[in-house]
């Protein structure tokens, strides 16, 4: 268990609870995560009430999903003794911060914000855009500063939403009578994204190109069966193409050896190796890696109790923390306390 942890950078990150975690979210964030927790005050937030913002209609997938994404947490090595897991809408703070944060940011400011644009088109909302889904930069801020995190983890295409919570940061501390806003900066992955198994997107929950984290073997043996390589390596003799070519992306992105990995790449691009040899040495890795989080997974979910337990106990530390700031900020603005 770490020690001295008000000394300790503060990070907040998390996942929207609605659907299994899979290994985009493992090589993006999760893997990251259970590394920053030795040297970080690790905050991750399961946000439920942002999984409503495109599921309002329903509410059921992401209460069901709740118990699952906190088991793919603790499957992966994420400890609940050095991070602290909590539920978003059991923190009322970040609710009140939103709203008050809601009245500092013009629409047109949200509306301008690039990932918002890109996921609008992405989901396909048209003209019937959720108010909720518009304004979450401005919930994703309050997240942020209610922990008051100096450091968040994001894929590059989450880098405007930084960018939009430092300008919040600078709005409202700029209102207060002292600032009680800490600015943030964005962590990066040192892997890029990961391709969906059919190398034409992300990998994504809601375009079914995803490996999830509880795969069977035979479902990650029909994935990687399945991966996208090179289509004008027809013949093993022929060269191949390593760039786009997706098993040469998982195998770069989860395989340990990558002295090995870069011999592969040589020989596959000189000729000589074929693309089924790749896609074996492929699989053999994922099942290496899943097989252990898997089995912890299927522990762990069979006792719901004792995970939702967990998440109470983060929860009520996560509450004080998140209270103190909506106070300061309140005070600062001269509004009434009144709890």
């Amino acid at each position: 268990m770490k020690t001295q942890t008000s000394v300790l950078p503060t990070i907040l990150t998390g996942d929207r609870p609605t659907g299994a975690l899979h290994l985009g979210h493992y090589v993006g964030s999760l893997r990251q995560r259970v590394s920053l927790q030795a040297t970080h005050q690790q905050y991750i937030l399961v946000a439920d009430l942002q999984g409503l913002t495109d599921n309002g209609s329903n509410p059921k997938k992401v209460a069901d999903n709740i118990v699952e994404v906190l088991a793919d947490y603790l499957s992966v090595g994420i400890d609940p003794l050095n991070s602290t897991l909590c539920l978003q809408s059991a923190l009322p703070a970040l609710a009140e911060l939103t709203m008050l944060y809601m009245n500092i940011v013009t629409l047109s400011r949200v509306q301008r914000n690039p990932t918002v644009k890109h996921e609008i088109a992405q989901k396909g909302f048209a003209g019937s855009i959720p108010t909720g889904f518009m304004v979450y930069p401005i919930s994703q801020a309050a997240d942020i500063t209610a922990f008051r995190a100096s450091v968040v983890p994001v894929g590059d295409d989450q880098l405007p939403m930084i960018e939009q919570t430092n300008e919040i940061v600078h709005k409202m501390n700029s209102l207060l009578a002292e600032p009680a806003l800490v600015p943030c900066k964005a962590l990066l992955s040192n892997v890029g994204r990961l391709p969906g198994v059919d190398g034409n997107a992300k990998m994504s929950k809601s375009l079914g190109n995803a490996v999830s984290l509880s795969a069977s073997p035979d479902t990650i043996s029909q994935a990687v069966a399945a991966m996208y390589t090179d289509p004008g390596h027809i013949r093993i003799s022929d060269p191949g193409k390593v760039e786009g070519n997706v098993v040469f992306t998982y195998l770069d992105a989860f395989h340990p050896d990558t002295a090995y990995v870069q011999a592969l790449k040589t020989h596959y691009e000189q000729g000589g190796l074929g693309d089924r040899q790749c896609k074996n040495i492929l699989n053999d890795c994922l099942q290496a890696l899943l097989a252990p989080i898997r089995e912890r997974r299927a522990e762990l979910i069979a006792d719901k109790g004792q995970l939702l337990g967990i998440l109470q106990a983060g929860t009520e530390k996560a509450r004080e923390v998140t209270q103190q700031t909506l106070l300061e900020v309140k005070r600062g603005l001269g509004l009434p306390v009144m709890y």
